[in-house]
């Protein structure tokens, strides 16, 4: 049997982001995405979404009860904490394949100064976190008169 190239580069030739990522974090510590912390186990995956009023954040977390989930806001750094248990097995049983993570996660992200941090909401259903960060209200720009007369 042949491999084809695309078996392992994909269609457009371009590696898997999977391996991506896996490569990027054993190679490239500094240059990681930083908002996975070293100490953690594994990350979940995560969506950023702008919209016009608000940011979205969207993350994967199957099998992570919401109300275990830790989501701090400190110095404009949203950070998100959780933990995934290991189920436990029948002692007749084994395990042929162990494919999902498990164990600690913490992802932090940076907000933008346009983020209004003291109205922030979370929530979770069929697995996915939602996180709705509210935009502040913008102010329009004034113009200061300068006092010429002494």
């Amino acid at each position: 049997m042949a491999l084809s190239r695309n078996a392992i580069w994909g269609t457009n030739g371009a590696l898997p982001s999977d391996i991506r990522h896996a490569l990027d974090r054993f190679f490239l510590h500094e240059e990681a995405d930083a908002s996975q912390l070293a100490g953690s186990r594994w990350a979940p995956r995560v969506d950023i979404k702008e919209e016009d009023q608000r940011f979205l954040i969207f993350v994967d977390v199957p099998g992570v009860d919401p109300a275990s989930i830790e989501i701090s806001m400190e110095k404009g750094m949203l950070s998100i904490k959780g933990e995934r248990s290991v189920e436990k097995s029948e002692q007749n049983s084994r395990y042929t394949r162990v494919e999902r993570a498990h164990g600690n996660f913490h992802r932090r992200f940076t907000l933008p100064d346009s983020a209004d941090a003291d109205n922030i909401s979370a929530n979770g259903k069929h697995g996915v976190l939602e996180i709705v960060i509210p935009k502040k209200a913008q102010t329009a720009p004034r113009r200061i008169t300068i006092n010429t007369a002494q």
